[in-house]
């Protein structure tokens, strides 16, 4: 039962990676950028609804379904490092900052991005 304790524990305790990932297209000079907290998740349920046809950037999801998911990469562009305060646990703020230094520095570098509908 100790044992079993201690994994509940540990398991409360992991944090997932947070940061900022990529969409971009193969093809295209195009991409779609998003902060998330839990990039592993986020990144598996963007790749989930764009194969189901019902992300929420409209125009991503018109390519993606036109050119197929081959025409594209999904990867991290930079992770984010927890807070050593402890009961810091809304990374939102950083999150956005750090989408935001990401666009600017792909708009230099000439990337577009795929229009938000959101």
């Amino acid at each position: 039962m100790d044992r079993r304790k201690q994994l509940k524990g540990m398991y409360k305790s992991m944090k997932p990676d947070m940061g900022v990932f990529i969409v971009k297209s193969n093809l295209g000079n195009k991409c779609h950028i998003e902060g998330t907290q839990n990039l592993k998740g986020a990144m598996n349920s963007t790749r989930f609804k764009l194969n189901l046809g019902s992300h929420p950037n409209k125009e991503l999801q018109k390519e993606w379904k036109e050119q197929g998911e081959s025409a594209f990469s999904i990867e991290v562009l930079e992770y984010l490092k927890y807070d050593e305060d402890e009961s810091k646990t809304d990374y939102g703020e950083e999150l956005d900052i750090l989408k935001m230094v990401w666009q600017e520095n792909l708009s230099q570098k000439g990337i577009k991005f795929y229009k938000s509908t959101i």
